[in-house]
């Protein structure tokens, strides 16, 4: 069985679906991860999605995984896509990048 330390550094990536925009979702999960303590940035995505990636310490990234599947009172999140991948080590601070819409 593998052993998951909880200060391994993992990666997440997330997509969520649902009444995830202009509800202060991505203000939420900001702030939350300023306050975990893990890195990366969130966006809204096409009309009705917000994508996220996240980076720090396991306990820390799962927490903010579970935050960011409830998401803030007001939203509804219908899906939520989560990926974990390798850690790239380059994020730094949590930011809001801008929208990415395809057309």
């Amino acid at each position: 069985m593998e052993n998951k330390n909880p200060n391994d550094v993992i990666r997440v990536h997330i997509i969520v679906k649902g009444r995830v925009q202009n509800v202060g979702f991505r203000a939420h999960v900001e702030y939350h991860a300023l306050q975990i303590g893990v890195f990366g940035w969130v966006r809204n995505i096409d009309k009705d999605g917000v994508e996220t990636v996240a980076e720090g310490k396991r306990e820390n990234v799962e927490r903010f995984v579970e935050i960011v599947k409830k998401g803030p009172s007001i939203a509804r999140v219908d899906e939520a896509q989560v990926e974990y991948q390798e850690p790239l080590g380059e994020l730094t601070g949590f930011h809001v990048k801008k929208a990415f819409y395809n057309e």
